[in-house]
């Protein structure tokens, strides 16, 4: 993995920005431009977890490629800028990042510091596979032009080794030789467990009105099946639920508030209170995604065939 990283590095003056942008409605150029400007934060917040994740390992290796995925994201972010600008053919507004992922911004980065490395897996992971499998795919399909197909299969490139690794840690994380030790750590002070616990319900609160407006209603316009949005959140709660991956607390707690948004009486008194904790995922993916005989399927296989196959959920009709 550290081979490929440093292989298939590139730099955005790599593309040809001369290309002509396709023509577009008002409507579309506007929403597309807006798009590109929120993906660009969105790839930094991404960033920092991965400066987080680079800082809390010790293999060396793991530390390389943690840093070559910070540059990834800030390469990936300057790309999401300049195709911004590029598509702003018409300036009909001036475009600045969605005030919900704006707020959203120093509560992640606060609580970042207080995450465990385990959890910030967790929620690197989750937004890699619903930007990757989801919203990129889509809004490239939407776009429909060579200079955005062409920036989107550098970017799915890099994001394909950063699935392959989130999915890696994930269940490093959850074995037992990694529980044991930190079994062995001594106990955080109560006012520092406190501060974290603040610090992650600012989070909890603020990610609702972020996810809505950054990636479901994006999504509602260039997934409007939402066949790929339900795609990712599968692939997320496959993961979730895997054989010692959800026996893990902060996966227990997200699965404890799925089953509490499709249970048949506190599903309509609680709901609204777990979807708003889980993310506000739109009510059709607020319940489980998949079956039994899906997750004894997952359960049987290696780790990096469960990323593989998430992967090739990304080129699916």
């Amino acid at each position: 993995m550290l081979a490929k990283c440093k292989a298939q590095q590139w730099s955005v003056e790599d593309l040809d920005w001369s290309v002509t942008p396709r023509a577009m409605e008002r409507d579309a150029e506007e929403a597309v431009v807006q798009y590109f400007k929120d993906m660009a934060a969105i790839e930094r917040l991404a960033g920092a977890l991965f400066e987080e994740q680079r800082r809390l390992v010790s293999d060396p290796t793991l530390k390389e490629i943690f840093a070559s995925f910070v540059v990834d994201e800030e390469r990936h972010a300057v790309a999401a800028e300049r195709l911004a600008a590029h598509y702003d053919v018409h300036h009909y507004r001036t475009y600045a990042t969605t005030p919900a992922l704006v707020r959203f911004t120093p509560h992640f980065l606060n609580a970042i510091q207080f995450f465990t490395p385990e959890i910030a897996n967790a929620y690197i992971t989750g937004g890699e596979l619903l930007l990757d499998i989801a919203l990129l795919r889509s809004l490239n399909d939407y776009v429909h032009d060579e200079m955005s197909e062409r920036a989107m299969e550098l970017i799915n490139r890099d994001e394909s080794r950063h699935i392959a690794i989130d999915f890696y840690m994930t269940e490093f994380y959850a074995s037992p030789a990694y529980q044991g030790l930190v079994a062995q750590q001594p106990r955080k002070p109560l006012a520092l467990q406190l501060k974290a616990w603040r610090a992650f319900a600012g989070v909890l609160v603020a990610a609702g009105p972020f996810l809505e407006r950054v990636f479901f209603a994006p999504m509602a316009r260039v997934d409007p099946s939402g066949k790929r949005l339900r795609e990712a959140v599968k692939r997320m709660q496959i993961l979730g639920s895997r054989k010692g991956v959800g026996d893990r607390p902060f996966y227990r707690f997200m699965n404890a508030l799925r089953t509490t948004n499709r249970h048949r009486l506190l599903g309509p008194i609680l709901g609204k209170v777990t979807r708003r904790l889980s993310g506000n995922f739109p009510e059709e993916f607020a319940g489980q995604l998949f079956d039994a005989s899906e997750l004894e399927r997952a359960d049987a296989m290696k780790i990096d065939e469960l990323a593989e196959e998430a992967l090739r959920a990304k080129y699916m009709n």
